[in-house]
């Protein structure tokens, strides 16, 4: 990673311009050419620099439902667990913690009717119980990272 590369990620993340050429506007920030910041971009995905490059929604917004749920997995069934578990779309990510309950993972569904029935197809399909932790208050904690 290059000073232009540390440039684009510390400009992106301050905001991504809403025009009819962002991808324009931003390169004439950073005095480079689209092309050059779509090539770099692309790397910085490709060569896992960057994990995501995209907008960031409110399902609630939406009409949809976030939730944050977690098991007890056995650990000698943890990789079996998580691929079922993953196996489901509205499954957005999943992580291990060293904790009872050792696997968390973010539902994220079109309505909110949905969460509860995709909470209770898991139970059925792994046999666990499902500790659903609904967001009661949402906080915004501006967190900017220098590259």
């Amino acid at each position: 990673m290059d000073d232009i590369d540390r440039n684009i990620i510390n400009t992106l993340q301050a905001g991504f311009p809403i025009c009819p050429s962002p991808y324009q506007q931003v390169a004439e920030t950073l005095n480079i050419s689209e092309q050059e910041l779509l090539v770099r971009l692309q790397t910085l995905l490709e060569t896992g620099v960057l994990s995501r490059f995209g907008p960031l929604f409110h399902a609630e917004h939406m009409g949809g439902a976030l939730t944050l749920a977690a098991v007890q997995a056995p650990e000698q069934d943890f990789d079996k667990m998580a691929a079922i578990i993953n196996a489901f779309p509205e499954v957005a990510h999943n992580y291990a913690r060293k904790h009872k309950l050792n696997m968390w993972f973010v539902l994220a569904t079109e309505t909110p009717a949905q969460i509860e029935q995709t909470l209770h197809k898991i139970e059925q399909q792994t046999g666990l119980h499902v500790y659903n932790m609904p967001k009661i208050h949402e906080y915004f904690v501006g967190l900017k990272l220098e590259a």
